[in-house]
């Protein structure tokens, strides 16, 4: 195994990866995690780490974090997870991917530990992630949590900041069947006497944060709670109000001497030119308007089909495809009525089965076709959209991934 191409493939086949075999991949426990951070000589301790989780948003509220820390003139390390079109996207300093000559050195010269450690793929990224900012100097990570919180690999750190952007249902099976169970496990990334940002007072999860913080005498800040002025982004997408005003007052925690207002200014309108973010609302084209998104769960859906009832088009057609484990009927229940679906499979071995999302179809009387591929169903709403349509393609990261 020469060349990145290989390696990465050994990465995928070799070692079990949660995106694509689902629950048999996730491995919770931070045993092994700090085995192998000792292992590597705990690089993970030479830089300043702010952890970002949450049911939705983390993702988007990472990268405005890390685009206004560059803005300052910080060397920012920012990990995410997953990836859609390159491993290598996962890993990033100051928006630029991972150096494919250092993943292949780090797979060489560590794979008999991997092996012998029987690491997961996601554990091996993070540590790889941070051997790397090791080297690089970085002056912060924003590290994204992989699923939940207090059992996954990344909460090996001990950040100047944690931020958790909001609960809802999602990965239950894992997490809990109610929001003060998933919030159990979110909280799991607040340490003593570091500051937390909660992005949203939630009724039934506000107790569950509220005890874990005052036990660890960790500072709470309510985000919503905070006003903030009402700074532009360039991520598109109702759902970026929320995590913009949690990226801000994350940022404003952190009492940096040489972050000023206008880098919080810059930083936000230049998300996407900074960190290369895709995948949220993006615009793929306008005529007729073709939009990609990520959001892959009911709460996620909801500001979904609020922008859609924003938006001025002539006919909606939508192009989805999910993986298993999603509350579908939830997400089902808030699909508008009045447009097209072309429903599909992405090319992943958890994708959900056309015939659940055709069932789901006819059980809530939707218009629907269905397609064994992701291309096949976009072509077609393509081919039937006219110019003044709306053609919106999402359900899963693996669908968008496709597509772009």
């Amino acid at each position: 195994m020469n060349t990145y191409e290989e390696i990465r493939t050994w990465l995928y086949e070799q070692l079990p990866m949660y995106q694509r075999q689902g629950a048999s991949a996730y491995k919770p426990g931070l045993e092994k995690m700090e085995a192998f951070m000792g292992y590597l000589g705990d690089p993970h301790k030479e830089f300043s780490s702010i952890h970002v989780a949450g049911t939705n948003g983390k993702g988007s509220t990472a990268h405005m974090i890390t685009s206004v820390l560059m803005e300052a003139g910080y060397k920012v390390g920012l990990y995410t997870s997953p990836h859609l079109k390159d491993f290598s996207e996962r890993i990033r300093i100051n928006g630029i991917a991972i150096e494919t000559a250092f993943v292949v050195s780090f797979v060489q010269e560590h794979k008999a530990y991997f092996l012998e450690a029987q690491l997961s793929f996601f554990e091996l990224t993070v540590g790889m992630s941070f051997a790397y900012f090791k080297e690089q100097q970085i002056d912060f990570a924003v590290v994204e949590v992989g699923l939940g919180g207090r059992l996954d690999a990344t909460n090996v750190i001990s950040p100047i900041l944690a931020v958790i952007t909001n609960i809802g249902f999602d990965h239950t099976q894992f997490l809990g069947n109610t929001l003060e169970a998933i919030a159990g496990e979110k909280a799991g990334i607040i340490k003593k006497n570091i500051p937390v940002v909660i992005g949203e007072t939630q009724e039934e999860t506000t107790t569950v944060f509220k005890t874990i913080a005052d036990e660890l005498k960790a500072p709470i800040v309510w985000a919503d709670t905070v006003e903030v002025k009402p700074y532009q982004t360039d991520l598109n997408g109702l759902y970026q109000k929320k995590n913009k005003h949690t990226a801000i007052v994350a940022l404003q925690t952190l009492h940096l001497d040489q972050l000023h207002e206008e880098h919080i200014r810059i930083g936000l309108q230049q998300v996407v030119s900074n960190t290369h973010l895709q995948g949220r609302w993006q615009m793929l084209d306008k005529n007729p308007l073709v939009v990609a998104d990520v959001t892959h769960n009911a709460a996620g859906f909801a500001f979904v089909i609020e922008q859609i009832k924003q938006t001025t088009f002539h006919k909606l057609h939508l192009v989805l495809g999910f993986v298993k484990d999603k509350n579908l009927e939830l997400i089902f229940s808030l699909l508008p009525q009045n447009a097209t679906y072309y429903f599909c499979v992405p090319n992943i071995g958890r994708a959900e089965e056309i015939s659940v999302l055709m069932n789901l179809a006819e059980k809530y009387t939707l218009n629907a076709n269905a397609y064994e591929s992701v291309e096949i169903a976009y072509k077609s709403a393509a081919k039937n959209a006219e110019h003044n349509d709306f053609i919106y393609v999402g359900g899963s990261t693996f669908v968008v991934a496709e597509i772009l």
